[in-house]
């Protein structure tokens, strides 16, 4: 079955046809590195290492997902100034708390993470071209700006279905020198206020790179003229996206063939911000759940659908997982659980849900599904069925991320399955004490044993088939 999603540019699922067979090159705008990062700030990177996943484990694509850092812009060097730090140190210290935040909930690394300030001589060439071709222009006051001349683009609006006079100005840059007020900058002249350090010289001027400018000369540079994918948030999709397609295209770049963008994560029906406080930092958030459970959280809402964070909401996805992980630890206790490799195939109506524009809950509706028909089949003591179940339950889940006996979940490698042999040993033997004191009436020493258990996270279901053990805390 092909893969459909859903073309934000177009208003409709289409097909998905790469432009080189085989391949795939995504490019999704990353974090600007002003501040650590919240839950709503990951999602992107969450429904996007899902989308990359299922490209490479459902369909054999090669892909090439390119996340830029956009590490100097308006807002750091204001917070810079405020802190009374270099622009670069802040930026660099919350770069690096967002890479440990991604690398937390199990997003896997970008093919290349390129950032803004590496790239100054790519920005030149693109305003070179679009200067040659009447799409922009120097200010007239020598003041370093550049700026995009939307009226010269007919097709500028077309990404969000706009027309420039429907358009507010430009907020971007300042109004000296412009033609129109909607222009935007695609390199902004040097202030006195501003550091030296944060500067580079161009042949129109000294100055820094606009924001716009920065996405489409590094997705040209690692992906070429045009490519398969261009992703992020909605709130992106204008002015960011669209002027990132406008000067693209007129620079006669083919740029996205298609365009994906995730909702919010909200609270309250209001957007994820900064104002809230630091609770929801991922550093936080962590803190009150796993971070397998908190992937699972940003994972389980299909990527276009606004997930509406509130009390409770943790917890619900702590509970998903530790059913998936109590049946996965029962049927597979003594084996190697390295991660099938996908090519013996999928359950179809697993696949069919990721093949209609990523439908994620309908993927892990099928997930459960296995869960719940695995535990029948151990309390049946059908341990080869089982065992086969598991298997499928460790490829699905992996798929989307979740897999709770990957390594970088139990912190583990190859010989994490000794650990499960030993563990389950040792929780049997419990279980065996557990079950004389039962026999013999002596329910307090059963009651203790089942307390002690709980204790240090294993919690005890009795079922008609004898007592079945699950981790329920994430110290494993």
């Amino acid at each position: 079955m092909s893969l459909r999603l859903f073309d934000s540019a177009a208003k409709e699922i289409r097909e998905f046809v790469p432009v080189t067979p085989g391949q795939v090159g995504i490019y999704i705008c990353g974090l600007t590195t002003q501040a650590p990062p919240h839950i709503g700030h990951v999602r992107f990177a969450v429904a996007f290492d899902v989308l990359r996943r299922w490209l490479v484990r459902g369909h054999g694509y090669h892909v090439t997902l390119v996340r830029n850092v956009t590490d100097i812009d308006d807002k750091i060097l204001r917070k810079s100034q405020e802190a009374g730090e270099d622009w670069f140190a802040l930026s660099y210290r919350n770069e690096r708390l967002t890479n440990e935040a991604l690398d937390l909930l199990g997003i896997l690394p970008a093919t290349y993470e390129p950032r803004a300030t590496g790239h100054v001589p790519e920005m030149v060439e693109l305003m070179r071209i679009l200067i040659e071709k009447g799409h922009a222009y120097p200010a007239p006051d020598e003041s370093g700006d550049v700026y995009f001349d939307v009226r010269s683009w007919p097709a500028y609006g077309e990404l969000t279905r706009q027309k420039v006079e429907d358009m507010a100005a430009a907020e971007d840059a300042d109004p000296r020198g412009k033609h129109d007020p909607r222009d935007f900058a695609l390199w902004k002249g040097t202030k006195p206020t501003e550091p030296v350090s944060a500067s580079w010289p161009t042949p129109y001027g000294i100055g820094r790179p606009g924001w716009h400018l920065e996405c489409s000369a590094m997705a040209r540079k690692y992906l070429g003229d045009t490519f398969d994918i261009h992703g992020g948030g909605v709130d992106l999709r204008f002015p960011h996206h669209e002027n990132e397609q406008a000067q693209s295209r007129a620079a006669g770049l083919g740029f996205a063939n298609y365009w994906l963008h995730n909702a919010w994560v909200t609270m309250g029906g209001e957007k994820m911000s900064k104002s809230l406080g630091n609770s929801l930092l991922i550093g936080e958030v962590t803190k009150q759940a796993r971070p397998l459970a908190v992937r699972y959280y940003l994972t389980a809402a299909h990527y276009r659908s606004t997930i509406e964070f509130h009390e409770g909401a943790l917890a619900e996805a702590e509970a998903a997982v530790d059913r998936i992980e109590g049946f996965l630890r029962r049927a597979l206790p003594t084996e190697h659980t390295a991660i099938p490799s996908g090519d013996e195939g999928f359950p179809e109506d697993f696949a069919e849900a990721l093949d209609d524009d990523l439908g994620v809950s309908g993927a892990l509706a099928v997930i459960h599904e296995h869960v719940r028909k695995g535990n029948i089949a151990l309390d049946e003591d059908e341990r080869e069925e089982a065992a086969a179940i598991a298997r499928l339950v460790i490829a699905m889940t992996d798929v989307l991320g979740v897999n709770p006996l990957a390594p970088n979940w139990t912190g583990s490698d190859a010989g994490g399955s000794d650990a499960a042999e030993a563990l389950d040993a040792l929780v049997q033997a419990q279980l065996s004490t557990r079950a004389a004191a039962r026999a013999a009436r002596d329910y307090a020493a059963a009651d203790a044993i089942r307390d002690q258990l709980h204790a240090v996270g294993i919690s005890i279901e009795d079922t008609s088939t004898g007592a079945r053990w699950s981790l329920t805390k994430g110290e494993h």
